[in-house]
């Protein structure tokens, strides 16, 4: 029987892949499944469960109320799509020249300057993000600091209006995910060959043109990885939106919790996770195939 199972390879493999599928289906498939059944019952007045077949939920987010047209849940939908969008943004912007600068420093020092975009995330994200809170508010380190400035140039000052608000979530979302952007961006620069810029030099293009026709394209696997490792996290969050925002700014992610931790709404909850899993599924898919990632994976 050993010798059977040697020469077998699909025997093999299936025993490889066993730990992994179980996992799989316990923690991801099963409660997926729970969830999307769930998005489509209803809850009676003791905030129980009641299996059965409606798309109320489903249009309730969209705006579609028995009292008429509500657009509350869909304003909250795409607050979260255009903030995730926002942060994204701002995050390439700020990794990719840090990357760039880092993949074409001194190979010794290279890994000193990894470590320091590193150092944040050895901080637990909860302190991490209380520590915005002391530097944006009405009190805090920024508008005691300016006020000093002011203070010493004999110019009024009035303080920064930082926290709790929408701006105060979108600084805590790119400081928190921007690491996540310059790692995988930075790989991506790392890798190309120094003979391809000589390449380029030789045939006379400035560092604009070589930068454009170079290091974009063979640098974008890296881009569009840090943008997925961004995008999707960010659309879904919500602790981030609470600390910061004060319980003021709503975003699909505090909706989730709330519908299922406060509102005991579990369906509504579920159909609100259910909506927030096809639009990250949905941006995603269309993203790595516009820009083909896909397709870089597969040649790699």
């Amino acid at each position: 029987m050993i010798q059977r199972f040697r020469e077998n390879r699909r025997l093999q493999g299936f025993l490889l892949i066993l730990p992994t599928l179980f996992v799989m289906v316990v923690m991801l498939i099963i409660p997926l499944t729970l969830t999307v059944v769930t998005s489509f019952g209803q809850r009676d007045a003791d905030g129980n469960v009641i299996y059965t077949f409606t798309l109320e939920n489903y249009w309730r987010l969209i705006g579609f109320t028995e009292q008429g047209w509500d657009d509350l849940y869909l304003r909250i939908l795409l607050r979260s799509l255009w903030l995730a969008l926002q942060t994204t943004v701002i995050v390439i912007a700020m990794a990719y020249p840090l990357a760039y600068f880092i993949a074409r420093a001194p190979e010794k020092r290279r890994n000193s300057l990894l470590f320091l975009v590193l150092i944040p995330l050895w901080t637990n994200f909860i302190i991490r993000i209380y520590a915005w809170v002391m530097i944006l508010r009405g009190q805090g380190v920024l508008n005691s600091a300016l006020g000093g400035v002011a203070g010493l140039l004999s110019i009024p000052f009035q303080p920064l209006d930082l926290y709790p608000s929408q701006g105060a979530v979108l600084i805590g979302m790119v400081y928190e995910f921007l690491p996540f952007m310059i790692l995988p961006i930075y790989t991506s620069l790392e890798k190309i060959e120094p003979s391809l810029y000589e390449a380029a030099a030789d045939l006379y293009a400035n560092a604009f043109r070589t930068f454009w026709r170079v290091t974009a394209p063979l640098s974008m696997p890296g881009v569009v990885a840090g943008t997925i490792l961004t995008f999707v996290p960010v659309i879904g969050t919500f602790v981030v939106s609470d600390i910061l925002g004060g319980r003021q700014v709503i975003l699909v992610g505090n909706l989730v919790q709330r519908q299922f931790l406060d509102a005991r709404n579990p369906p509504f909850g579920s159909a609100a996770s259910i909506i927030l899993l096809l639009m990250t599924l949905g941006l995603t898919l269309y993203y790595t195939r516009r820009f083909g990632l896909g397709e870089e994976i597969a040649a790699g």
